[in-house]
């Protein structure tokens, strides 16, 4: 039976999680952008991890689905501390952490910050840097003189509503940029990727290989896979993955 709750990360805001109860490492799941706990990814390797008897905690960024905060308050720094929070206060131990999009950007960042309980990385679709790279360089400059001058551009989005980009999620983007240097991360690291990705670059997942320090890193690249990887084929090769280095790191 998973255990629920909300924690307090210290100032008021309370972050949803759910955790399921098993053996180590704790797998970690980490959303993407205007995401949460509830997504397909997340939800198959919470059903994996049941069968499987492996302890998973999976949570919900503030202002991102049953947790509180405003979606515009948020940031990479933000969201990175509320997954350390999270990490810190409801897991013992070492931990394989599983991000999707801007998750596999935090967690790149939680393992730099955590490297002695990191055992593991996955990064499904991981957009490191994404509010530079594919965020701000793909503005017109009318949209950027509008962000400057607004604090927030609404930007359309093929999954739903459309989507507040902040002046201070762009700006602080870039206090965590990732891939323009060496990346401290030298845990086994294991990068899936879909070539028909219309949102993250499937070239990034190599810049990003080329950059992590560890020398036991891998990219998959799915030829017809797109960004959300949710199909159940993609959700199978995530299960298998995440299995693989559970069985190598966790024995």
């Amino acid at each position: 039976m998973d255990e629920t709750g909300m924690l307090d990360r210290g100032d008021g805001v309370s972050l949803a999680w759910r955790l399921t109860p098993g053996a180590g490492p704790t797998l970690v799941f980490l959303p993407g952008f205007a995401s949460d706990m509830t997504g397909s990814k997340a939800t198959a390797l919470a059903e994996l991890c049941a069968a499987q008897g492996r302890a998973m905690l999976r949570f919900d960024y503030s202002g991102h689905g049953a947790s509180g905060g405003a979606f515009t308050e948020g940031t990479i720094g933000r969201w990175t501390a509320d997954a350390l929070v999270a990490i810190d206060r409801l897991t013992e131990g070492a931990l394989l952490l599983v991000g999707s999009s801007m998750g596999g950007w935090i967690a790149l960042l939680a393992a730099r910050a955590r490297p002695a309980r990191v055992a593991g990385l996955v990064g499904i679709a991981a957009a490191p840097d994404f509010t530079e790279d594919l965020m701000w360089a793909a503005m017109a400059p009318a949209e950027r003189a509008a962000l400057l001058r607004d604090g927030v551009l609404m930007v359309p989005s093929q999954y739903g509503a459309a989507t507040a980009v902040t002046r201070a999620l762009i700006e602080d983007g870039r206090d965590h940029l990732l891939l323009r240097g060496p990346i401290g991360v030298r845990c086994p690291v294991r990068l899936l990727q879909g070539q028909a990705d219309p949102d993250v670059p499937w070239e990034t997942a190599l810049r990003l290989a080329a950059r992590l320090e560890g020398g036991d890193v891998r990219v998959t690249l799915i030829k017809d896979g797109d960004h959300r990887l949710s199909r159940p084929g993609d959700l199978a090769l995530i299960g298998q993955t995440v299995l693989a280095l559970l069985g190598k790191d966790g024995a």
